[in-house]
């Protein structure tokens, strides 16, 4: 009873399996290929390909996608553009919904069809390239289907004579030979080609030639970018960036000449400072009449540079406005440490060695040497401005040389950013890239050029070769031939001057020679003193870590 049972309930089970297969819905059968494309194309005069094209897919409704390229890129970094228009699609004379989109370098035709053939028509421009003493129409009138494709064939319309025809077919990147192609004998007048069967996305490209007067050239070419293109070195690219490059260099000896070389390169020198003999083998030290350590260091380099600064300092502390005490070290390793008072003189003060003084010493009290840079800092720019506008004054410059510096140099950085703009543009759409780097190296050369020195007048240029002539005297002259008497006087009046110019080490150690006994000398200078045991011959030790230490704290400032 029970295997009675089980048998009708599996026959009742595969009995309601068999009744719902039958009654689900039988899925129509899709478009699976193109039975045959056939093409009837026309060329007119002017170089417009129209092209009607009957496709007749096999396998039920679907969807045809066609993939035209807008683009065939040349071996010389060019690319020829195809313009697709009048798009339409008609089947059994009755119009058939076209969708037609961009994608990147494609034209996306997009269409439903069944088994009964449909027409899909449109026109070409740009396919008429010129070549030579011809014109060649070339177009690939089957490509980018979605659909395998059993026999292709096509014939073209001609304006007029044409001699040559070709045919290419295959994989898009390497088409081989077509089936069979002719045209232009008595047999087959018109151009006429055959092929197939082809796999999805495969190509046949048709080749016409005609006359240059039969027909028209149409094509839009564009230059595509590489950088052998942007680079270019033919003739015309080369010969311009050559040109550039010879008025570039041109133009900065013109500046240099203007701007930065001065009025007369042979300038008669002017004596700034010599070694007048005051008796036999003995020599005192004499300076032009208000020349200043810091002036003739803002003269030789056109800048106010911490050197000038310290040894204005020094020259200070020589002519009696400042003491430089060195005070007790705290340890054998200690840093050295200075304090500056404040003294009286004589000798007038310039407007910047006043600003300098009152920052370092005030008249109401007294400095130390590790608030320099602080204290300085502050009154540096002043400094500078004042020395600037010395310089001037003393006839050396006709222009503040940090004004001309300044808008040489904003006028360089204006230069390479408008040369970058325009190498960037002519690297970016045309071949002489060669040329914007021309550019970009010249306004660099600018900037460069912009920093010399800028140019001094005529007296200035006296006074710098003047002191050429000072530094080779600094440099060479025996320093044990002072006056019996003065040695001391006389190497300090010395040592600001070398301190700009070179040569501060002998002046120094031949103040340190005069240093005969040993008896400490911590007040032997009237404007240096040591502490407790230091010596004479202490000095160019100490003065090297003050020097050292001072232009350190302008630099940090």
């Amino acid at each position: 009873m029970t295997t009675a049972r089980t048998l009708l309930g599996r026959l009742a089970a595969a009995l309601a399996l068999t009744l719902a297969l039958v009654a689900a819905p039988i899925p129509a059968h899709a478009v699976t290929e193109v039975e045959s494309y056939l093409v009837d194309a026309r060329i007119d005069a002017d170089g417009t390909l129209h092209v009607d094209a009957t496709i007749t897919p096999t396998g039920g409704p679907g969807e045809l996608v066609q993939r035209f390229a807008t683009t065939l890129p040349t071996s010389e970094a060019r690319e020829f553009r195809f313009t697709l228009d009048d798009v339409r699609a008609s089947a059994s004379g009755t119009d058939v919904p076209v969708e037609v989109a961009t994608d990147g370098a494609y034209r996306v035709v997009t269409m439903p069809v069944d088994d009964a053939p449909v027409v899909l028509s449109y026109s070409v421009r740009g396919a008429a390239i010129e070549t030579a003493d011809t014109t060649t129409v070339t177009w690939r009138l089957l490509q980018g289907l979605n659909l395998p494709v059993r026999t292709f064939e096509a014939t073209v319309a001609v304006p007029g004579p044409f001699t040559m025809v070709d045919c290419a077919a295959g994989a898009p990147g390497a088409p081989g030979a077509c089936g069979w192609y002719a045209g232009g004998t008595h047999d087959n007048p018109t151009p006429t080609f055959h092929d197939g069967p082809r796999g999805a996305g495969e190509v046949v490209q048709v080749v016409v030639r005609f006359p240059r007067d039969a027909v028209a050239s149409n094509q839009d070419v564009v230059q595509r970018w590489s950088l052998d293109r942007a680079f270019s070195l033919a003739p015309v690219p080369l010969a311009v960036a050559a040109g550039l490059a010879a008025l570039g260099l041109a133009g900065l000896w013109l500046l240099r000449r203007r701007f930065l070389s001065d009025a007369e390169a042979d300038a008669t020198p002017t004596i700034v400072g010599t070694f007048r003999p005051v008796g036999a083998g003995h020599s005192a030290f004499e300076v032009g009449e208000g020349v200043r350590p810091g002036q003739i260091g803002t003269l030789v380099d056109g800048t106010v540079d911490p050197v000038d600064v310290t040894a204005t300092v020094v020259d200070l502390a020589v002519h009696g406005h400042l003491l430089i005490r060195e005070l007790p070290h705290r340890s054998a390793y200690a840093r050295a440490e200075w304090e500056f008072e404040r003294r009286d003189s004589d000798r007038p003060l310039r407007p910047y060695e006043r600003t300098l003084l009152e920052a370092i010493a005030p008249a109401d009290g007294s400095g130390c040497c590790a608030n320099l840079g602080p204290h300085v800092g502050e009154v540096l720019p002043t400094v500078q401005s004042q020395l600037y506008d010395d310089v001037v004054e003393r006839g050396w410059f006709s222009r503040r040389p940090d004004a001309t510096r300044s808008a040489l140099t904003r006028l360089g950085w204006g230069l390479l950013v408008a040369a970058a703009v325009v190498a960037l543009a002519l690297v970016a759409l045309t071949t002489f890239g060669v040329a914007g780097l021309v550019l970009v190296a010249l306004a660099a050369g600018f900037g460069l050029v912009a920093q010399d020195t800028p140019a001094r007048t005529k007296a200035g240029a006296g006074v710098l070769a003047g002191l050429g002539l000072l530094r080779g005297h600094l440099l060479t002259q025996p320093v044990e031939e002072m006056p019996p008497g003065q040695e001391v006087h006389e190497l300090s009046e010395v040592l600001p001057y070398a301190i700009v110019l070179g040569g501060a080490d002998r002046w120094l150690d031949g103040l340190a020679a005069t240093d005969r006994d040993d008896t400490p000398d911590e007040t032997e200078l009237d404007w240096y003193h040591g502490p407790e045991g230091w010596h004479l011959a202490d000095l160019p030790d100490s003065l090297r870590n003050f020097i050292t230490t001072v232009e350190g704290a302008l630099l940090q400032r």
